[in-house]
């Protein structure tokens, strides 16, 4: 199937291994020119050759600690300068924040909530005006489930993107831009494998997950070039799985 993409242009936050570099690789493979950005310059660089080795055009690489004050602006001006303008925009860095004691200090909330709202919605704010000027953009959030065990300070802050996300779909859409988000499953990826022991990986793939294993990052990938792509024109203000059956809620 061809998506449409080539010559479309990319930035994908958290890039650098996991489940953002699965997604640069995939678009990259799909014709589109990416910008690639986290906080280890020596990964990028690994990414990029990869992508090169692949056939693709070199991404531009973009150092980025998202924590600064001014990190958002930074990165999206970085972006355009670098491909002269961003048409789909993947919010992939952050990361599990799991908080089990009762209290919590508010220097823990206040990272939480900074690298997995605040900073997605500002990079996106910084990089709707040009999308609305070429009538044209996707915003694709990558978030997390909704079914916490105890309080866990990403999954506040994601819960708030899928609301955010939502809305901003229903400003958007008449400008030919579309706002989703995918929340992860049990995708193998460094933060997988540091929580997890392979014991307890066994025993919920054979017990909890339908299909009986842990996903791969390019199977979220893959979703991510669809919904990136012209053929996805109608899917917007959604919230799309990709746990493998994992998640129990209807809707």
């Amino acid at each position: 199937m061809d998506l449409q993409l080539n010559d479309k242009t990319a930035l994908v936050t958290g890039a650098s291994a996991g489940i953002g570099r699965s997604i640069a690789i995939a678009l990259a493979g799909q014709g589109v020119r990416v910008a690639i950005s986290a906080r280890r310059r020596n990964l990028l660089n690994e990414v990029a050759d990869h992508i090169v080795a692949q056939g693709g055009r070199r991404p531009v690489v973009i150092e980025s600690d998202l924590y600064a004050d001014d990190a958002a602006k930074l990165l999206a001006a970085a972006a355009i300068a670098g491909l002269g303008a961003v048409d789909i925009l993947v919010n992939n860095a952050g990361g599990s924040r799991s908080f089990t004691d009762l209290h919590v200090s508010e220097e823990r909330w206040q990272e939480a909530i900074t690298l997995n709202f605040h900073r997605p919605r500002q990079v996106a704010d910084a990089l709707i005006d040009q999308m609305v000027a070429r009538k044209w953009g996707r915003v694709i959030n990558i978030t997390g489930k909704s079914e916490p065990e105890h309080v866990n300070g990403a999954f506040c802050a994601k819960a708030g993107i899928h609301s955010w996300a939502k809305g901003l779909s229903r400003m958007v859409g008449k400008h030919g831009i579309t706002v989703n988000c995918i929340p992860p499953g049990r995708i193998l990826s460094e933060q997988i494998l540091r929580n997890y022991t392979p014991e307890y990986r066994q025993w919920q793939s054979d017990h909890e997950i339908p299909v009986g294993r842990y996903g791969e990052p390019e199977e979220l990938a893959h979703l991510v070039c669809f919904l990136a792509s012209p053929l996805a024109a109608y899917i917007t203000g959604a919230v799309i799985p990709v746990d493998g059956g994992l998640r129990r809620y209807q809707f």
